[in-house]
């Protein structure tokens, strides 16, 4: 709801004088919105729910449903009702729909091309803001799965917070020591226990320490294949390494999704997902009117 509102300020801002001046407010009619390109349908719902909040008297009847592949020249949705309310609507219907189903099409291409194994993939924080939730949400639709939300539900120790408190061990103490107090239950008001902690690694030495200190999920950051599988190895081999989650990031493409893959990690995070995702094409036309 507040994204489409933000929307529709952002364009429609006083007024759409284009379709004030040349369309009388007692023409209606239908309008198809029609796929331009192939992919995975995402954001449906907020389509029609810009159309609604322009005009509660236009109708949408979609033929596919979030999640469903599409080809281009399909058919995805029939909009009636005033046609000036359509066409202030449209381009931020459109949008949605564009964008999300890019977000949901690149994940589901990542997914697939990823293979069978079980390693399954992720998103980041790196979303447009204000529109973390539904590109998280496209990115679920796509086959892919969500990494935290934010900074307030999972603890992500990076190279950043290493380097400013010394060393990945006082790091881990600290951040142990903080969910064990007071502090951090008035504040977040859940259990620790549910709250993982995960370190970003960038050597063999870092990942034995890291190792060392017993933490959920180990973040093997902007590794070759190769040396993936030899941090892999290591990480099994160790006495904390049963239950640890490794998680292989950097920029992961297309092309190489499928070689990391084969590596033994768990996870497979991947910014692109939702900061890159070419949007998909969609166009609205009219088919009739009274």
């Amino acid at each position: 709801m507040q994204q489409v509102m933000g929307a529709l300020l952002e364009d429609v801002g006083a007024g759409d004088i284009t379709s004030l001046s040349t369309i009388d407010d007692s023409i209606m009619g239908e309008a198809e919105i029609i796929a331009k390109s192939d992919g995975i349908v995402c954001g449906l719902p907020l389509c029609e729910l810009t159309f609604l909040k322009v005009d509660s008297q236009i109708e949408v009847e979609s033929f596919i449903t979030d999640g469903q592949p599409f080809t281009a020249g399909d058919r995805i949705a029939l909009v009636s009702g005033r046609y000036r309310s359509i066409l202030t609507a449209e381009r931020t219907a459109l949008n949605f729909l564009m964008h999300l189903s890019g977000v949901a099409s690149l994940t589901n291409k990542m997914v697939k091309t990823a293979g069978p194994d079980k390693v399954r993939i992720l998103d980041t924080r790196k979303t447009t803001p204000g529109l973390r939730y539904i590109e998280k949400y496209a990115v679920a639709t796509g086959g892919g799965e969500n990494h935290r939300y934010g900074l307030y539900d999972m603890v992500l120790i990076k190279d950043n917070h290493i380097a400013a408190v010394g060393s990945i061990t006082s790091a881990v103490e600290r951040v142990r020591e903080y969910l064990a107090s007071e502090k951090y239950l008035k504040i977040f008001h859940t259990d620790p226990a549910n709250c993982d902690i995960e370190v970003e690694v960038e050597t063999m030495e870092q990942l034995k320490e890291t190792l060392d200190c017993g933490v959920e999920r180990i973040l093997l950051d902007n590794k070759s294949p190769e040396h993936l599988k030899e941090m892999v190895a290591l990480a099994r081999e160790h006495e904390n390494g049963t239950g640890v989650t490794l998680e292989a990031s950097g920029n992961i493409t297309l092309d190489t999704v499928a070689e990391v893959s084969q590596t033994g990690v768990d996870y497979i995070s991947i910014g692109a997902l939702t900061h890159s995702a070419p949007a998909s094409d969609f166009s609205l036309k009219i088919v009739s009117s009274a």
